[in-house]
């Protein structure tokens, strides 16, 4: 049975081994001058402002939400559409609810105003003890 596994296991080692190796033979053979701006925090290409603790809008994570509804949504659909033709007109009906129930949620979320990012945010939805 280990005979199976021995040469898993030795090209597994033997990445290994060669990745800590060359992390090291770099860390101790190259040159290593840090300074102010090499250690700043890097994000997407702007420099850093504010403090990481900064409060971000609701709107923010709504709309991720919305990303992963989404994203979420064609994971079923087409794996459906690939079959619709194997499946019975039920599986059509139940797939019209499915998509209406993320239209509406989608209708809801336009209507809050998550998607207006200019817009000022209405008191309703603002938390009240703060």
């Amino acid at each position: 049975m280990f005979e199976l596994y021995f040469p898993i296991l030795l090209l597994l080692g033997l990445a290994l081994g060669l990745s800590l190796a060359l992390m090291l033979l770099s860390r101790y053979l190259g040159p290593h001058r840090p300074n102010k701006p090499k250690l700043m925090p890097y994000e997407s290409g702007m420099d850093p402002y504010g403090q990481a603790k900064d409060r971000y809008s609701v709107s923010f994570f709504l709309v991720a939400v919305e990303f992963i509804v989404f994203d979420l949504e064609v994971v079923f659909v087409y794996p459906w559409a690939v079959t619709y033709q194997n499946l019975g007109p039920e599986s059509f009906w139940a797939m019209m609810v499915f998509i209406s129930v993320l239209l509406l949620g989608l209708v809801y979320t336009l209507k809050k105003g998550t998607l207006d990012w200019n817009a000022t945010p209405d008191k309703t939805t603002l938390p009240q003890n703060i």
